[in-house]
């Protein structure tokens, strides 16, 4: 291992996807993070990671994607939203966590036997504490302090919604392996599996812990996000692009588009971290050495001209892609640490799922849902950036129906 470690980084579209495919580099993006992150499948890394993905990619099958986006998900949509019309305004920030971390839930294995508004909101803030220890990166205030605070957020979670879901699913285990319960009636999140593979995996409990911590974060935050900006998209194309917004309220092929558009430009994290496992050549020629770190920069490596034309910064859901350009960039990652949860999401490639039955994501089906409600901007109360965050995350953006 070289004595200073060197940083590289990489901004064309075709170096950033070299280095994603570079087996011997591992992921580092979330090493400051981990209080929440630590042994958690994204920071795995070969045979360990490879078992723990096999398991869990299960659980995004193409048939659980369809129950999720059309039975699952628009119940939790319309529950979530109907208080908020009946007012006649919403906070999307705080809305839209709400809305994602309720599908998440259940998809982690995190049980609310309560369903009531109090345990919701108790939920959520153990959510948005564990969201600020995954990209303490990022974090702009006391790291330590704040790392304390999600240390303490996630015994007092563990307390009131983990163990509780834990003793439901080993008595359903141990049903399973008596005869009284058919497999096909165990719970189908990754608590389950997890539960029931502890063995092979080798999992201790603070392991299981964070594992399930982490997908409540991960799938309700990243698609939060998604869909609080891609809602800024389609409110700024009522004044530059009428006629494109009045699209994506009816066609919902055409604000997947949006959708995708707006991750390429906004990904959930504006850079993608590795480090050097063994010394290697990245495609632009730049020797690494052990423990070097390779930036992959995705803000832009995804405004790249040669991939994205000689407009790639601007916002244009008609953008003509080249064949093996995904419309997403590469915000979703690539290789084997490629998002899990991105068809899920944001649907697959429009070009490569034309057919009837096509899925369009999470993402999309929740934007036109808000958008069938009639949302538009609050003219007295317009959008506010996070300034604790370098992510160019909203803190509150107010709308009325």
């Amino acid at each position: 291992m070289s004595a200073t470690p060197t940083v590289h980084t990489v901004t064309t579209y075709e170096e950033a996807r070299d280095a994603f495919r570079q087996k011997h580099l591992r992921q580092a993006l979330y090493d400051a993070g981990e209080v929440v992150m630590a042994d958690v499948l994204v920071n795995l890394h070969g045979d360990a990671h490879r078992a723990r993905r096999r398991l869990e990619n299960r659980l995004f099958r193409r048939d659980t994607r369809e129950r999720d986006e059309r039975t699952r998900f628009p119940a939790v949509v319309a529950e979530t939203l109907a208080p908020h019309v009946a007012i006649g305004r919403a906070e999307l920030v705080s809305l839209s966590h709400e809305m994602m971390m309720n599908l998440a839930a259940t998809a982690a294995g995190v049980d609310r036997p309560e369903r009531s508004p109090e345990e919701t909101h108790r939920l959520y803030e153990y959510m948005m504490r564990f969201i600020e220890g995954a990209t303490l990166a990022h974090y702009t205030g006391d790291r330590e302090a704040k790392r304390a605070e999600v240390a303490a957020a996630l015994d007092a979670f563990d307390a009131e919604f983990l163990q509780p879901s834990i003793e439901r699913r080993r008595a359903a285990l141990d049903a399973v392996a008596a005869g009284a319960l058919d497999a096909d009636e165990l719970p189908q999140d990754v608590l389950t599996v997890l539960l029931a593979n502890e063995d092979q995996l080798e999992l201790g409990p603070e392991v299981v812990r964070r594992e399930v911590c982490f997908y409540l974060l991960a799938g309700a935050h990243t698609s939060a996000t998604a869909f609080v900006r891609t809602l800024d998209h389609v409110f700024e194309m009522s004044e530059t692009a009428p006629a494109d917004a009045e699209r994506a309220r009816d066609d919902l092929t055409f604000l997947q588009r949006c959708t995708h558009e707006t991750v390429r430009l906004q990904p959930s994290s504006p850079i993608a971290l590795r480090r050097a496992l063994e010394p290697l050549t990245l495609a632009g020629g730049q020797a690494v050495a052990v423990g070097d770190e390779v930036v992959i920069d995705l803000m832009a490596a995804n405004r790249d001209p040669a991939a994205f034309g000689p407009d790639a910064d601007a916002f244009d859901p008609h953008r003509a892609l080249s064949p093996g350009v995904a419309p997403w960039g590469l915000s979703f990652g690539l290789g084997m640490h490629a998002c899990i949860g991105q068809e899920l999401a944001a649907g697959g490639d429009p070009a490569a799922d034309t057919g009837p039955d096509r899925l369009y994501g999470l993402v999309p089906v929740a934007v036109q849902a808000v958008l069938a409600a009639g949302a538009h901007p609050d003219p007295d109360r317009p959008p506010q950036l996070d300034p604790t965050s370098a992510r160019g995350y909203w803190s509150a953006y107010p709308v009325r129906f």
